[in-house]
């Protein structure tokens, strides 16, 4: 897997994850579902009160999402609905493996001296 660092954000994972969300609006004609980007970026490990932790914000351009790790919990929402939400935490509890590893792989120094962590 490709590791790629956002230019501005310090040692943060990155990746784009192809997700499908769908309009249920009450009253109109259902729609076929539409294929949108969404961000998602990885923290590094962090500690609080003692546990390890790192946190995974989605963002599609409009709308923000950050959970955490390992609990796989929606901490902050703007503008998901909550079908979304908890599709969001259910990616995270099936991803949570890969997810810890891309966390443990961000080199905090090597993003702020401008070196890309590709191997």
């Amino acid at each position: 897997m490709d590791k790629k660092f956002k230019n501005g954000r310090i040692g943060v994972y990155e990746e784009k994850v192809g997700c499908i969300m769908e309009n249920f609006d009450i009253g109109k004609q259902p729609k076929k579902p539409q294929k949108e980007e969404l961000s998602m970026s990885v923290s590094p490990i962090c500690e609080r009160d003692g546990k390890k932790i790192a946190f995974v914000s989605f963002s599609d351009g409009t709308r923000t999402a950050e959970g955490e790790i390992p609990e796989c919990k929606i901490t902050k929402n703007e503008g998901f609905n909550e079908g979304e939400v908890l599709q969001l935490e259910l990616y995270m509890k099936s991803e949570l493996s890969n997810l810890k590893k891309m966390a443990s792989s961000v080199n905090i120094m090597g993003a702020f001296m401008g070196k890309n962590s590709d191997k």
